[in-house]
C-alpha cells in the first residue's frame, strides 16, 4: 500500500519535530523552503526549493506529489498560505478566515469586542502621524507592533511622540498584507502564554506559562515557566478566556497558542495564533504537561480523519512543570569565546532540549526580538521544587563567555 504523502510548509527548524512524527507513523514527509541547506531537508522524504509563498509552483508540486495532506507548525506567517493551499487543493486545513482572524491582531482585537472579552483601547494606524495623534488623545504609553509579523519584531513600546516617529517606518515594514500598524495602550503586569488543542466539539487549554523578560528589551521573553495552578492567578479563568475565543472562532480543528497579560485583576489577550508555541513548546512541553499527543491529532485531522476526543487533562499530571528558559547575552555582548557547562546540559535526562544559536567566535549582542536570542533549555520535572534546583544548577554552571 503506498505511502499517504504530506507537505510542511515551511523547512526551518521548528519544522523538523513534525516531519520526524509524520515519519514516525508510517507517512510520507516533504517540505517546502526556498534554501538548499534549509535544516528540516534531511528529515524529509523529499522537498521543494521554493519560497512558500509562491502560490503557483507549491500547488503545482502537491498536485504532482499527489498530496494527502499539507500543514504548518510554529509559523505564524504560513497559515494565510497553508489556508490558500488546502482550499485551492480540497485538502484539510484552517480556512482562510480563520487565518486572518488568527494572523491579524487588529482582527484579533475587533472579535475580543465583539465577543465582549477584555481589550485594551486600540487603533489600525497607517501613518506616523496617525499613531501621533491616537497617542495624544489617550496620553499614556503604548505599544505598536505590525499586524501580522512574528517573533516581535517591529514590536516598540513608546512613551512619546518621538518614539513613534523614531520607530513606526520599521514596525509598519513588517506589516505583510495591510500596510498599517496596530498602536494600543500598554497593559501593565504579568504576561503569560496559553497553548491548547481544538477539536469541533470544543478547545482544550493544556499549558500555561508566566514570561519574564529581558531587562533591556521588555518585549522579549527570558522566561517561561509551566505549570498547572499558579497562587498569584487565576488559570482557570485564564483558560475559561482563551476558550471562549477560540470556540467563538471558526477554527474546526488544530493547536493555538495565545500571549495574555494581566492588570488590575484582569487579563487580557495580547495575540492568538492557530498554531502550536514555538521553540519546541508544542511538541515538547505540552505534551509533556497534559498527555496529549497533539501532534497525531493534527496529521490525523489534516488528512480528514476529523474527531473529537475528550482532551480533559488528568489529574496525575497536575504537577507536572517544565521551564523554556533563553540565555542571557553577557555584558553587552562581544566574541563568544567558549561555553561552559555544556556537558551538564547534554547529561541531564530532566533537561530534554538546549541550542546555541552561535559559533564560537561569532559576535553576539542582546536580542532585538524573539528570533535574536543566544539561545535556550527545555526542562521539565515532576514538581516545581525539583524544577527550581535544577534551573539554579544550570544557572550556576552554564556560562556563555565572551570579550569585547
Amino acid at each position: 500500500m503506498e505511502k499517504k504523502t504530506i507537505v510542511v510548509i515551511p523547512g526551518s527548524n521548528w519544522q523538523i519535530p513534525i516531519i520526524k512524527k509524520i515519519k514516525s507513523v508510517g507517512l510520507r514527509a516533504l517540505v517546502v523552503n526556498p534554501y538548499v541547506d534549509s535544516p528540516a531537508f534531511s528529515y524529509a522524504d523529499g522537498h521543494l526549493l521554493s519560497d512558500m509563498f509562491d502560490s503557483d509552483t507549491v500547488i503545482k508540486y502537491c498536485k504532482a506529489e499527489k498530496a494527502d495532506a499539507i500543514m504548518s507548525e510554529e509559523c505564524d506567517i504560513a497559515m494565510p498560505a497553508l489556508a490558500e493551499y488546502g482550499k485551492a487543493l480540497g485538502l484539510n486545513t484552517l480556512s482562510p478566515a480563520d487565518a486572518h482572524l488568527f494572523t491579524d491582531k487588529y482582527a484579533m482585537r475587533d472579535f475580543c469586542k465583539k465577543l465582549g472579552l477584555p481589550s485594551p483601547e486600540y487603533k489600525m494606524c497607517y501613518s506616523a502621524e496617525e499613531a501621533v495623534e491616537f497617542f495624544n488623545e489617550l496620553n499614556v504609553k503604548m505599544i505598536i507592533k505590525p499586524l501580522d509579523s512574528n517573533s516581535s519584531r517591529g514590536v516598540f513600546t513608546v512613551e512619546s511622540s518621538e518614539d513613534i516617529r523614531k520607530h513606526f517606518d520599521e514596525a509598519i515594514s513588517y506589516s505583510r498584507v495591510d500596510k498599517a500598524v496596530l498602536v494600543e495602550r500598554y497593559i501593565n503586569g504579568n504576561e503569560f502564554t496559553i497553548d491548547g488543542i481544538k477539536t469541533p466539539d470544543k478547545h482544550y487549554s493544556l499549558a500555561i506559562s508566566e514570561k519574564r523578560h529581558f531587562k533591556h528589551n521588555m518585549n522579549v521573553a527570558s522566561e517561561l515557566y509551566f505549570t498547572h495552578d499558579n497562587a498569584s492567578f487565576d488559570y482557570d479563568l485564564l483558560r475559561s478566556i482563551n476558550d471562549a475565543f477560540v470556540d467563538a472562532s471558526g477554527l474546526k480543528f488544530g493547536l493555538t497558542h495565545a500571549e495574555y497579560k494581566y492588570e488590575d485583576g484582569t487579563f487580557y489577550l495580547i495575540e492568538i495564533a492557530a498554531r502550536g508555541g514555538g521553540n519546541l513548546i508544542s511538541s515538547d512541553i505540552v505534551p509533556y504537561l497534559s498527555g496529549v499527543d497533539n501532534y497525531a491529532y493534527l496529521i490525523d485531522c489534516s488528512l480528514g480523519n476529523i474527531t473529537s476526543p475528550d482532551f480533559t487533562t488528568s489529574p496525575k499530571f497536575n504537577k507536572r512543570c517544565a521551564v523554556l528558559k533563553f540565555f542571557e547575552t553577557p555584558m553587552c555582548g562581544g566574541v563568544v569565546d567558549k561555553v561552559e557547562g555544556v556537558d551538564f546540559l547534554e547529561n541531564n535526562p530532566a533537561i530534554i532540549a538546549h541550542k546555541f544559536n552561535f559559533k564560537i567566535g561569532d559576535t553576539i549582542e542582546p536580542a532585538k526580538n524573539d528570533a535574536a536570542r543566544a539561545g535556550f533549555y527545555i526542562a521539565c520535572c515532576e514538581s516545581k521544587t525539583e524544577l527550581d534546583y535544577l534551573m539554579m544548577r544550570i544557572e550556576e554552571k552554564v556560562h556563555i563567555i565572551c570579550r569585547r
